[in-house]
């Protein structure tokens, strides 16, 4: 094909990827936006194979077959549990992908494809480096998220010192690696090497509370990594698209951390939830039954449900919706209080209840949701601890002190359905296990909707 064609289809991909981004802020538009996204990567991975003998297209086609595999098996089999630990493999994937796209760039460039110039070589070290911290970042959060190791933070002494190091030591081997680039010098595998210790290191000492955020920042870094690597080889789209993912990876990170009132150096630097140690919460339990349960909501005029990751696990969002959907039928104003860092991933609850098919417009978010609380005469918390928990609001001591949360305490009758009087992911107690008006609905969550609709049944 010739280069006309080539950049008037690469500009078709990049208009694709922009409206499909624009439309993925909507959860009524963002199945279309994905699938409209997925087509212009289609078409720039068509064009860009049509126009550059890259390789056999045999190993094309393995490679291209391998990959529909995993990603159709990955489609069906994973749960929506284990969507946030996919998501970070993902991220992964990317890193990974980019590294290695610099590091072919250099090893061809090096043997006469192409010229080694001062500008490859300092693309090639992005590619490198910010792959290489993506990909490992990518994969403690997938252990962390998978119990694989410990989700608390990892901290010790003098970590930010070591750290420190680890980027100055990328650094100068950058400075002196553009200088004399080789893809088998000792400086480029100790920029690899140093990148993927980085990644290890900067993301241990990131507590499970945080864990939206990371995920956000790692999908930037992907996003950047890719960048980095369309310089390295000349494609223009590889340019864009890596713009676009690492800008709007930036863009969802900040809303994550205004959403738990932190800032970004915080998160990174503080190792959450390491610092401070909130107080041990005591109290008296009022637990309650299905039926008893079922004569408050059947009276209530206003319910207001708010999930969390224990409705992922109990895979509970289609009874939720059900229960609703008969409470409404009673005459009931029924509303779905969404906190951005429920869950374990940026819109984890948004994507369980649009698989549920409950209505978009019933989906609040948390600043909208906590003037109303008030006068909610039943909020149903379905599996959330930290996103309601008042120490956020009342306790200087607690390590999620300052996080905006979901004021459930505030309305006139909470129920709380949990299997235990376990903490959540940040290991923190929740005060509001023990109000006044808190009745706790012990239980897998799935079973206990089932039976307030057999209630009302």
């Amino acid at each position: 094909m010739s280069s006309l064609w080539v950049n008037l289809a690469y500009i078709v991909a990049a208009v694709m990827f922009i409206f499909g981004l624009r439309m993925l802020g909507s959860p009524a538009t963002a199945r279309s936006g994905n699938a409209l996204s997925s087509g212009g990567m289609f078409i720039a991975i068509v064009v860009t194979l049509l126009s550059k003998g890259i390789v056999e297209f045999h190993w094309i086609a393995i490679a291209v077959a391998a990959g529909a595999l995993v990603g159709a098996l990955a489609s069906r089999l994973v749960a929506m549990t284990s969507m946030p630990e996919m998501v970070a493999l993902f991220n992964g994937s990317g890193g990974i992908a980019s590294l290695l796209v610099g590091w072919a760039a250099l090893s061809g460039a090096h043997a006469g494809i192409g010229a080694v110039t001062a500008f490859t070589a300092v693309t090639v070290f992005l590619s490198v480096m910010i792959g290489g911290v993506t990909f490992s970042g990518s994969i403690i959060a997938w252990a962390k998220l998978a119990d694989v190791m410990p989700s608390g933070a990892v901290v010790f002494a003098a970590q930010r010192l070591i750290n420190g190091a680890i980027l100055g030591g990328l650094v100068v081997c950058g400075v002196f690696f553009a200088h004399a680039p080789a893809p088998d010098s000792y400086l480029f595998y100790g920029i690899l090497g140093l990148a993927l210790l980085l990644g290890i290191m900067a993301v241990i000492p990131i507590g499970g509370a945080d864990m939206p955020v990371v995920i956000s920042l790692l999908n930037s870094y992907s996003g950047l990594a890719a960048c980095a690597a369309g310089f390295a080889i000349n494609n223009n789209i590889l340019i864009v698209s890596g713009s676009l993912v690492g800008a709007a990876g930036i863009v969802l990170t900040n809303i994550m951390c205004k959403a738990m009132n932190r800032s970004l150096a915080n998160v990174l630097f503080s190792g959450f939830g390491a610092v401070k140690t909130a107080a041990k919460v005591e109290g008296e339990v009022k637990p309650i039954v299905a039926e008893d349960a079922y004569l408050i909501l059947e009276a209530a005029s206003s319910v207001a449900f708010v999930p969390g990751y224990g409705m992922a696990v109990a895979q509970a969002q289609h009874v939720v919706r059900e229960l609703g959907e008969l409470l409404e039928a009673n005459g009931c104003e029924v509303s779905y209080a969404i906190h951005p860092v429920a869950g374990r991933m940026p819109g984890h609850m948004n994507v369980l209840l649009a698989e549920a098919n409950v209505p978009y417009d019933q989906l609040v978010e948390a600043k909208d949701i906590n003037p109303r609380m008030p006068n909610v005469d039943v909020a149903v918390v379905i599996g959330a601890n930290d996103v309601v928990n008042p120490a956020a609001r009342d306790d200087e001591a607690s390590p999620i002190y300052g996080m905006p949360i979901i004021n459930v305490d505030h309305a006139r009758t909470a129920f709380v359905l949990k299997r235990s009087m376990a903490s959540g992911f940040a290991g923190v107690d929740n005060p509001l296990f023990f109000g006044t008006n808190t009745r706790m609905l012990f239980g897998d969550a799935k079973a206990s909707v089932s039976a307030l609709i057999a209630e009302f049944k």
